[in-house]
Parts: C-alpha cells; sequence; structure tokens
C-alpha cells in the first residue's frame, strides 16, 4: 500500500518536479492480477487499481492490511465506487453479484463484505478504478449503466474545451454519505478541463487520467491560484488534490478522466472560480 501524507500550501510552494510527483502522483495503479492500494491522508481517501486477468479473482479483503484501517474488512467503516475502465467486469459481495461493461460504476455501501473481482474476457481484462472514504451511514449498493449517468456538457470549441460530464455518484443519481464520482470526456480538438480554475476548500478532489496515448501527455496544473505548478501526466495515472489546490489539466490530444470528490458537501457547483487574470 503507497500512503500519501499531507502538506501545507507554503511547504508545496517550494517543491520541485521530482517532490511535486512524490506528494501527489500515483503511476502505478495498474497492473495485471493485482489489487494496487493508494492511502491518501488527504481526507482518508483510499484509491484501488484493480486487475484481474481473467483466470483468478481478486479478493479485495486478503490485500488489505487491517492494522492501517483499524477495522475487520475494508467498508466496515467505508463506502466504495468503482468505474469499469476496461473489459466486462464481475463484481462479488456477500449477498449480490453484479457484471460491469466498459464505462459501467457501481456503488458499494458501507459494511459490504467479501469483495470479490474477475474478469469475463481474458483478451480483454477488467480496468476498475476505485475510490473510498470513510461513512458514517449504510446506503444501499447500486449498479450504475453508463448510460444511466447524468450526463452534463460544458464548454465550447472554440475554447478548445468541449466536454461530456458523467455522473455517476451523485445526489441526482443515489445517496452516498460523502463520495461523489463521475467520468468527463473531451471532444476530438479539446484538451483542457476545467479551465477557468477554481479551489473548493470544503472537498478535494482526484484526478484519474486516462485513454492518453503512447506518445501524448496530459499537463496537469495544482497548486494555490498564485502560485500554480504543473505535474506531466500520462495514461491510468492518478492526482490526489488537497482543498487548497487548483485542478486543471491541458492534453497534447483529447483524452478522458474519472474525477472523485471528498468533503463537507456534494455540491457539484460549489466551486471558487479563480479570474484568469488573478492566475500566476
Amino acid at each position: 500500500m503507497k500512503v500519501l501524507h499531507n502538506m501545507h500550501p507554503e511547504d508545496a510552494k517550494h517543491y520541485d518536479s521530482k517532490r511535486l510527483r512524490d506528494s501527489f502522483l500515483c503511476e502505478d495503479l495498474f497492473q495485471l492480477n493485482k489489487i494496487n492500494v493508494v492511502y491518501s491522508h488527504i481526507d482518508r481517501l483510499v484509491a484501488l487499481g484493480i486487475m484481474p486477468n481473467g483466470v483468478e479473482k481478486l479478493f479485495l479483503d486478503q490485500v488489505i492490511d487491517k492494522k492501517s484501517f483499524g477495522t475487520d474488512f475494508f467498508l466496515q467503516r467505508r463506502e466504495l465506487g468503482i468505474i469499469n475502465l476496461g473489459g466486462p467486469a464481475l463484481i462479488e459481495t456477500e449477498q449480490e453479484s453484479y457484471t460491469l461493461a466498459h464505462f459501467d460504476a457501481l456503488y458499494l455501501g458501507k459494511e459490504t463484505e467479501n469483495i470479490v473481482f474477475s474478469s469475463l474476457d481474458t483478451k480483454q481484462p477488467a480496468v476498475l478504478y476505485g475510490l473510498s472514504v470513510p461513512a458514517h451511514h449504510q446506503f444501499p449498493n447500486k449498479l450504475i449503466k453508463y448510460a444511466e449517468a447524468r450526463k452534463v456538457k460544458l464548454g465550447s470549441l472554440d475554447n478548445a474545451n468541449a466536454r461530456t460530464i458523467n455522473q455517476y455518484l451523485h445526489p441526482d443519481i443515489l445517496p452516498t454519505c460523502q463520495l461523489c464520482m463521475g467520468m468527463t470526456e473531451l471532444e476530438t480538438g479539446s484538451v483542457w478541463n476545467t479551465m477557468p480554475a477554481h479551489t473548493h476548500e470544503r472537498r478535494m478532489e482526484a484526478y484519474l487520467y486516462f485513454d492518453i496515448a503512447p506518445d501524448q501527455v496530459v499537463f496537469h496544473f495544482l497548486g494555490e491560484p498564485q502560485e500554480t505548478r504543473h505535474i506531466v501526466v500520462r495514461d491510468k495515472q492518478l492526482i490526489i488534490s488537497p482543498s487548497w489546490s487548483i485542478h486543471s489539466g491541458c492534453g497534447t490530444k483529447n483524452y478522458r478522466f474519472v474525477w472523485g470528490m471528498a468533503g463537507e458537501n456534494q455540491t457539484f457547483d460549489d466551486m471558487d472560480f479563480i479570474e484568469m487574470n488573478d492566475l500566476r
């Protein structure tokens, strides 16, 4: 399990590229036939990268270090959202099983036990990305198909940011304790996400960038609005963004990313926008 610690914005001003990458970026979240775990002390968010090989099953509670969480099983006091970025997947729990096609999502509520992952096609392994945060209430598990996500179109080709936001774990779709989660898809010719930039002091955010070709990159911008920094991001790499930081990206080509938020509220448009003239 990789552990990422919180940091003060005054300290982050002095980070070089390596320190920025060590503090905010997860480069190897997905490895075939493994469950990789990243624990962030920012709102105690946990990211999971799960790639079953189509032959063997992967058992979540067998790879979780119980000492790190102080519980008998992973979701004893947590909730979990999962989006499938690969081939068809089967996710089993103590009582139920769910089949996830490409871009389907699953919410697993507090107290869900014995979670098992498998791929249904050995030639197209599932690529399951999960985010988990502490939970105070048990809400029902729910499968959200790609077509059922709430779709919001934003931006324009003139500003190179025409995009569709697919909201999966959102108050209009299902109740959760604090986790919100969705996927943004940029249209051909659009490369900017979330610009003008914003912060939300009441919530942190995590970005998993994907569908980036091997010869392409995304420049992710972070830091305080008057002390911006950037990190070069490649396919299926994760950025953890504290609440004091902007979180915006510009690619050398269009791409997709999964966003997840946790914190004080679930109001999607609760954002403190930064005027373009105020960015430094």
